[in-house]
Parts: structure tokens; C-alpha cells; sequence
């Protein structure tokens, strides 16, 4: 790993999803999107394999923010990561990945499949003011599940259709985000379309969208 950062503050932004700010290496920079690898720079795990996580601040922020959900039942690196506290170093990597902007268009995600969409939408609002010319589907559980809603509805406003899989609620979509979905949300075939998530979520995005007839250099997608 290249750079050691420190974590400087923690806190939860849903009931298993914290915010975490670390300190940033001089010079360090990246494209919203990108991702980097992070080791926890302790006894036991830092010669683990790095995992890849995507930084939600902005390039020009004085530190770095990653928003990560806990996955408990794995006892596994997001497990430590919610434990650690301030003071506390992790191992980062140079950036990496190929979802970054590329035009205005449809972003379709799931979970925390969201997390490298955060700073492609933090940017455009800060260098635009707004994301009208874009759509947000985004799938969860429930309700409690949501990753920034707040935040997200603010940059969208009527352009987002929030979709749960397992509670019915006014104002949500119920079920998964399907072909239906898509044909109903979107005005055109001719704009990008940037898909997050699982990998089986992935797919099935993608091959809905080669289905309707999207070209594939308007996808874009960690491959």
C-alpha cells in the first residue's frame, strides 16, 4: 500500500452504514468514482489483501470520507472497519476503476452499490447546482436502508424513483428495479447509464439494458 492515512472521525449515516473521515496524503488525488484499496493498519489485518473502497468526498476536500456499510454476518473487514476509532491508521492505495462522469444520463444501483455515485452527484450539484438532467433509481431493502435520502432527493427531486424490496410504503416503489421500471423512468436511449451494485444486480441491469436496445459504450460500470 502506498499512503497511510489516520482515521479522524466516525459516525453512522444509517443503522449499519457509518461515514468515516480520514486524513489525506499530500498531493493525493483521484476522479469521482474511483475507488482505492484500504488495509487496517493493525496486528492481524494489515497483511490482509486491501479491499476496495470508493471515496465519497470531493478531490479538493482537505481529507477524505468513505461511507461504508457493516456486513456483520461476515466477520470481515467492515466488521473491524466499525470498530476502529479515531487515531487509528489504515493502508491506502492509489486510485482506480472506470466508473467515473461521463455525461448526463440514468444512475441505477442497489445498497451500498451507491457509495461511488456520492461524489460524481456531490461535484455536479457543487459545479452545476443541480442534477435535472438526470435520473436516480435506487433499490433497497427498506426504508431504514437508504444511504443519504435526504441528500439525494435535494439533487434530484422529481427525477429519482426509490424502489424496496421487502416494505410497502407511500412514496417508494415496491419490488426490484426491472425492465418495467426502467422503460417507465427513462425518456431516451441516447444518454449514459451508469449501473452500481452486486454483481448479480450488474448483470441483470445490463442485460436489460442491451435488451432495450442501449449501446454498450453508453454503459458504464466497474468491469
Amino acid at each position: 500500500m502506498t499512503h497511510t492515512v489516520t482515521l479522524l472521525m466516525k459516525e453512522f449515516v444509517t443503522h449499519d452504514v457509518k461515514r468515516f473521515v480520514v486524513s489525506k496524503p499530500q498531493g493525493f488525488t483521484y476522479l469521482p468514482g474511483q475507488g482505492v484499496e484500504l488495509v487496517i493498519n493493525q496486528p492481524g489485518w494489515k497483511d490482509e489483501e486491501g479491499r476496495p473502497f470508493t471515496p465519497t468526498s470531493l478531490n479538493d476536500d482537505h481529507v477524505i470520507e468513505f461511507t461504508v456499510k457493516r456486513y456483520a454476518d461476515h466477520k470481515g473487514v467492515t466488521d473491524k472497519l466499525h470498530t476502529l476509532e479515531p487515531g487509528d491508521e489504515l493502508l491506502m492505495s492509489d486510485p482506480f476503476g472506470t466508473i467515473n462522469y461521463k455525461g448526463a444520463g440514468v444512475f441505477i444501483t442497489a445498497g451500498a452499490g451507491l457509495t461511488p455515485f456520492l461524489s460524481i452527484f456531490r461535484e455536479l450539484a457543487r459545479t452545476s447546482g443541480s442534477l435535472d438532467s438526470h435520473t436516480l433509481l435506487f433499490s433497497n431493502k427498506t426504508s431504514a436502508d437508504i444511504i443519504c435520502e435526504k441528500e439525494l432527493r435535494h439533487y434530484f427531486g422529481k427525477h429519482d424513483i426509490f424502489t424496496l424490496t421487502r416494505e410497502i410504503h407511500p412514496g417508494y416503489r415496491h419490488g426490484r428495479i426491472d425492465k418495467e421500471l426502467i422503460q417507465d423512468a427513462i425518456s431516451s436511449l441516447n444518454q449514459h447509464f451508469y449501473v452500481c451494485g452486486p454483481d448479480a444486480f450488474v448483470e441483470d441491469i445490463n442485460a436489460i439494458l442491451n435488451e432495450l436496445g442501449v449501446q454498450a459504450e453508453l454503459l458504464v460500470f466497474e468491469e
